[in-house]
């Protein structure tokens, strides 16, 4: 259990690898996902490390294989995922992929480039068959005695162009032809009902033909269709000559057609052939390019047979790395053993904590923060529960955590089906990465929920409440009559039957002082929940001053800052306690104010003769208390950094003595100004921050009132409308109402105020509870592993 609440030892360790074993030992070290690699060549160009060619190689084929991928997906072919974890290939196997990959590059470019020319002659064909049929049209239509001399011309000279042109671009090319031939010109012009399919692109085009007279109109004209990128086709002059090109014409489209389908079917063939093994070659190029880079940042010994690696691993997965180094040695079928040698060195190494499924999205909200020092504290343990217990007490509500937890579970119990659709919404994808976290949030919202008694800002009377209303004979009448509001007196006998078995009695839901209680009981249940957050919070700094040998800052540390919370803060929550027990409902009325007697306490004011005291010999007791606080400030301040000082003087003595270790102690130079002042520094932050983040704490008081109100007023705005309904048409107008309440419901109260409740509870954990232990300055644990570099995880 201890990899739990302190992350992993760690070691350096040395690696030498014979050079024909060191890619198959690479690889299973990338299999196993244990080690990290360090750069043993930091001063060397990338594009001079000795496996540069084979990285670029790599690249290529990667290159290829994306091209092909790119292809199968504007074909909308699926691509099979079976879920198979191929071996790396070796080396030589390398010149069989790039041959594979290049004949299916080359295959499927051809496809494409006759394919185009195909259907870039298809699509001449198609304009020139609609050209033939609409110009056809066009002179059946000539019949005026105007045009009919115009027919008459035709025969000697070339009087009329057709084309087809793009249909947005008809009113403006039309103004153009009337402009520049001043109107001398004759313009037809009809839509291609059917949308034509460019190489690129479908487009929807129309035919024109145009009518002019001489050879300078004829050029303005071509011009003209040029610049609007209009195409013109040949077009005979008698009605035979069209009508034998436009069966040629035909008859070359269904030619044309048959070479296209079957082309088509070509290339659909060989895309799917590609499809059903295109994940196993991305993942062995993607595995092989990674292990070639992993393989630049190694040594290479003069002998040029060995490479020499130096990698971080957690001492306890060694057993496992040796494994792997002899498993990969027997594969390439080496005679001689790879070597692991532990290294001793001075350099911090990188945090590992051990998770899984469950622990790794609390994991994740610790390391948002910062990643911790080597072997410190982890508080990800501990979040697991005070993350989503705060959380809860800012959004109780049964029947907002149960739906919560309803939609957690779905997430949860199809975990495994909806990691194997590998969705690209990122939203999604960060919702079910915390899907237990929201689990937990929302169990324990139900469990706040019930305490708090409200669900839907309704409250359940499942044990009956305490409070019995009834009228009393008083004072010569029944004290019902003329009351518009009853007042229910808890100190007179017979109104109140005891307290409710479990949280808050219904009767408080329908109250008139309603929020004076929540108030006041939530107020104080904030305050209790963060002294005790925080006070565990200092706690777990002693077993990191334990671990890491530090006494001095145990007890010039640990116990002031203990005692000083516990003086103060700790006395308070003494304080509230004593106040639910000493004072019953006939003497609630005379209960001083904690909040008066608090301030009091800090200012040695008891002189306030309204403020009155709770117990006897209470202030003798609030002023040592007060002294003992104060007296932990100078500890802290000043004692601790004295003691420094004075050890770093027995070291310059040892130093002068002892002149052989002066070099040795030179990384020890004492700044007594540097010290004082971070020392000042860290008192003052936590003297101030024990007020600032008790204070802090009412957060919870305030998110779980405003939830609460919204909750009601979102109630009694929009569903109260409908249940008070008494008209035929009233179940109609419920289901409606019904709907708009729940989208409402799962908008504002579970996406806005659980986004909000979250946040608040990611800043208590940050900043209240982790800086009271957790330093987060180290750095993380990198392995190198095939899984993180195929799930894109960190760069290669």
């Amino acid at each position: 259990m201890g990899e739990l609440f302190r992350s992993e030892e760690m070691t350096l360790a040395q690696l030498f690898l014979q050079s024909e074993a060191a890619y198959c030992c690479v690889s299973e070290l990338g299999e196993l996902g244990m080690v990290q690699f360090r750069d043993l060549n930091p001063d060397v160009n990338v594009f001079q490390r000795k496996f540069v060619n084979e990285v670029r190689r790599c690249e290529e084929m990667d290159r290829k294989l994306r091209f092909v991928e790119k292809e199968i997906k504007k074909a909308n072919i699926p691509t099979v995922d079976t879920g198979e974890n191929p071996e790396v290939p070796f080396p030589r196997d390398m010149i069989d992929l790039e041959a594979t990959f290049e004949k299916l590059e080359n295959e499927l470019k051809e496809i494409n480039t006759n394919q185009e020319a195909l259907k870039k002659n298809f699509l001449e064909l198609t304009e020139l068959k609609h050209i033939l049929h609409r110009t056809q049209q066009f002179f059946n239509e000539l019949d005026t005695s105007a045009l009919v001399d115009l027919k008459v011309t035709f025969v000697t000279c070339e009087l009329f162009v057709a084309g087809v042109i793009s249909r947005e671009r008809i009113p403006t090319f039309e103004r153009m032809l009337w402009r520049v031939c001043r109107g001398n010109v004759f313009l037809r012009k009809a839509e291609i009902e059917d949308p034509l399919e460019d190489p690129t692109t479908v487009i929807h085009k129309s035919v024109f033909i145009i009518f002019f007279q001489g050879d300078q109109l004829k050029n303005r004209v071509k011009k003209i269709c040029e610049g609007f990128r209009a195409s013109l086709y040949p077009c005979p002059e008698t009605p035979q000559e069209r009508k034998e090109m436009l069966a040629g014409v035909n008859s070359r489209i269904d030619d044309l057609q048959m070479v296209l389908n079957q082309t088509e079917d070509h290339r659909q063939r060989v895309l799917q052939a590609a499809s059903k093994t295109m994940r196993v070659w991305f993942i062995k190029v993607r595995k092989m390019k990674a292990i070639y880079h992993t393989l630049n940042l190694c040594n290479i010994d003069v002998t040029q047979k060995c490479l020499i690696a130096e990698v971080w691993c957690p001492v306890s997965d060694l057993d496992s790395i040796q494994f792997a180094l002899r498993r990969g040695t027997e594969r390439s079928g080496s005679t001689v053993p790879s070597i692991l040698n532990r290294m001793q060195t001075k350099q911090t190494p990188p945090t590992f904590n051990k998770t899984n499924k469950f622990t790794s999205g609390f994991q994740n909200i610790v390391d948002a923060y910062g990643i911790g020092s080597y072997r410190e504290i982890n508080p990800a343990p501990y979040t697991i529960i005070t993350f989503p217990f705060l959380f809860a007490v800012m959004f109780g509500d049964m029947g907002h955590g149960l739906l919560m937890t309803c939609a957690a579970l779905y997430l949860v119990v199809r975990e495994s089906r909806l990691l194997a659709q590998k969705s690209d919404n990122e939203m999604f994808n960060m919702i079910f990465a915390g899907r237990y976290i929201i689990l937990l949030m929302g169990i324990f919202s139900v469990y706040t929920g019930v305490i708090y008694n409200d669900c839907f800002s309704k409250s359940l009377n499942m044990f009956g409440s305490g409070w019995s209303v009834r009228p009393m004979f008083v004072n010569g009448k029944w004290t019902l009559d003329g009351n518009p509001v009853l007042q229910l007196d808890p100190a007179v006998p017979g109104v109140f039957g005891g307290p409710y078995p479990l949280g808050i009695d219904p009767i408080w839901n329908i109250a008139t002082n309603k929020l004076t209680f929540l108030n006041s009981f939530k107020m104080k249940m904030s305050v209790i929940l963060g002294v005790i957050h925080m006070i565990f919070g200092v706690s777990l700094s002693l077993f990191n001053h334990l671990y890491f040998k530090k006494p001095l800052n145990i007890f010039l540390g640990f116990i002031p800052e203990i005692v000083f919370m516990a003086s103060l803060f700790g006395y308070l929550v003494l304080l509230i306690f004593y106040k639910w027990t000493a004072y019953n409902a006939q003497t609630s009325k005379d209960a001083p104010s904690l909040l008066i007697h608090f301030i009091n306490m800090c200012l040695f004011n008891y002189g306030d003769p309204t403020n009155k005291r709770l117990y006897e010999g209470q202030m003798a007791i609030q002023v040592l208390l007060v002294l003992i606080a104060l007296a932990c400030v100078p500890c802290m301040l000043i004692v601790k950094t004295m003691v420094l000082r004075r050890q770093a003087s027995r070291s310059h003595l040892l130093r002068v003595r002892t002149p052989v270790l002066t070099l040795f102690f030179l990384s020890l130079q004492f700044n007594f100004g540097d010290v004082a002042v971070h020392q000042a520094i860290h008192t003052i932050e936590y003297c101030l921050g024990c007020i600032s983040n008790t204070a802090s704490y009412l957060r919870l008081w305030a998110l779980s009132l405003a939830h609460a109100q919204l909750s009601e007023v979102l109630w009694s705005m929009v569903m109260h409308l409908g249940l008070s309904s008494r008209s035929g048409g009233g179940f109609f107008g419920l289901s409606i109402i019904f709907a708009f309440f729940a989208m409402l419901t799962v908008a504002i109260l579970l996406v806005m105020e659980g986004l909000s409740a979250f946040l608040h509870a990611l800043r208590l954990h940050w900043v209240e509870f982790q800086n009271k232990f957790y330093s987060g300055q180290g750095f993380k644990f990198v392995p190198f592993s095939f899984e993180s570099i195929l799930e894109g995880r960190f760069d290669e």
